[in-house]
């Protein structure tokens, strides 16, 4: 038992350090867009944003997104909100009439738009939302996902990752499939639920995971503090021509990655593609009406 505290006290000092990196990350890409744009200027009033999800106990978005208020001055404040049903999603929004925006994680990514005015190309497409403007009381649902995850996977492609697992079928699942797609990527999805059209994960062999040169885990599975479990894949199917990415980022590497990389395989957490999606959240809020 002292030996799990310990380790679990290691995490949370590899979070803490996560988001000293936030702060710095943050600064650069504030940097490469010239700072925080003309709409922003000579702000008086309080800018509200949040993010909706449950539970949220260790969402890094809240500090991220306070850590970039104070750096850029602004008189803005991003809170957190749990809610135990979506149904709630119209009293919160009742209770803060001075909301701008907000992101959406598990389990509402899916649920939260039959609740939006309307959404923009991509969310329509995909099926999914993880960022919602308010403008006037119209709300508008995108989904940042998309952007995050192809920018940190670009450069991690090669030729043989022609084919791909998904592990989970969720809202996350859906911006990884429309990602591939596009790229030409054949995709097959790995649900625990028995959803129509994907495998199950009693049908996965050594033999197809070998197949297909990219998992993705788009799955809770192995998230902090649960660090010890991981999807119940063949491993001995994965190898050095393999590319594991995990949508998870605490812990650094989950046990899905370790696994992966001890089979000789390339990987990649989430980390990038929180903060590539988080800061294409921030330009949406950011742009002057006209444009939304």
């Amino acid at each position: 038992m002292h030996i799990i505290i310990h380790k679990l006290q290691a995490y949370n000092v590899v979070y803490q350090s996560f988001i000293r990196l936030f702060v710095l990350i943050s600064d650069f890409y504030v940097s490469l867009n010239g700072g925080i744009g003309p709409v922003l200027n000579n702000q008086k009033t309080v800018l509200h944003y949040g993010i909706i999800g449950y539970p949220l106990t260790h969402s890094f978005s809240p500090a991220y997104f306070k850590s970039k208020f104070a750096r850029l001055q602004l008189n803005a404040m991003y809170m957190a909100y749990s809610l135990a049903d979506i149904s709630a999603f119209p009293a919160l929004l009742k209770a803060n009439p001075g909301i701008k925006g907000l992101n959406v994680t598990i389990p509402y990514k899916e649920s939260v738009m039959s609740y939006l005015h309307e959404t923009d190309v991509v969310a329509s497409v995909v099926g999914a939302v993880n960022c919602i403007s308010i403008e006037s009381g119209v709300k508008k649902g995108y989904n940042t996902d998309v952007v995050g995850f192809q920018r940190s996977l670009m450069p991690l492609l090669k030729g043989r990752h022609s084919k791909a697992l998904i592990l989970g079928t969720g809202g996350s699942s859906k911006a990884v499939a429309h990602v591939l797609r596009g790229l030409g990527i054949a995709i097959m999805h790995v649900s625990a639920t028995g959803k129509t059209g994907a495998l199950s994960y009693s049908d996965l062999t050594p033999e197809i995971v070998a197949e297909y040169k990219l998992i993705v885990n788009t799955t809770p599975v192995g998230m902090y503090p649960e660090v010890y479990a991981s999807p119940s894949i063949p491993y001995s199917g994965v190898g050095q021509g393999h590319l594991l990415y995990d949508l998870i980022y605490n812990p650094v590497e989950t046990q899905f990655l370790i696994r992966g990389k001890a089979q000789g395989a390339v990987i990649k957490n989430g980390f990038e593609m929180l903060v590539q999606q988080a800061e294409a959240s921030w330009d949406i809020w950011t742009r002057p009406p006209s444009e939304m």
